[in-house]
């Protein structure tokens, strides 16, 4: 199984270079409402995958226990729907579409880790 701390660290690295390009973006393209609801999706996907992350330690512990857990499905969902809520309040500020694709960010880099970490095992 893929070290999943080790991933979130990386994601945070990538996520605040993305957050720079996303503000670069806003500040000097003419689409900011694109960049500003890439930014927020992403940050709101970071957000889901630390979630994740945390669950799955109490998940691994409880089940060594014998007890048994959720992995937070509700309060990632919530998340997104927040992620997805904002911008249509809020559509002279932040991207709908954007959004959704700034969500999915953080599991896109956290499936090019995994083939990357299959194709190293590999050689």
């Amino acid at each position: 199984m893929l070290d999943l701390h080790r991933i979130f660290e990386k994601q945070k690295k990538g996520l605040f270079f993305l957050l720079a390009l996303c503000v670069s973006g806003w500040f000097f393209t003419s689409y900011p409402t694109i960049f500003a609801g890439i930014g927020i999706g992403a940050v709101f996907g970071t957000y889901n995958f630390w979630i994740l992350v945390r669950r799955m330690d109490k998940f691994d512990r409880s089940y060594q226990e014998g007890k048994r857990i959720s992995l937070g499905s509700g309060l990632r969902f919530a998340s997104a729907i927040a992620a997805v809520a904002i911008p249509i309040a809020f559509p002279e500020y932040f991207n709908v579409v954007s959004s959704v694709i700034g969500l999915m960010i953080p599991y896109v880099f956290l499936f090019i880790e995994a083939l990357y970490s299959l194709f190293k095992t590999e050689k």
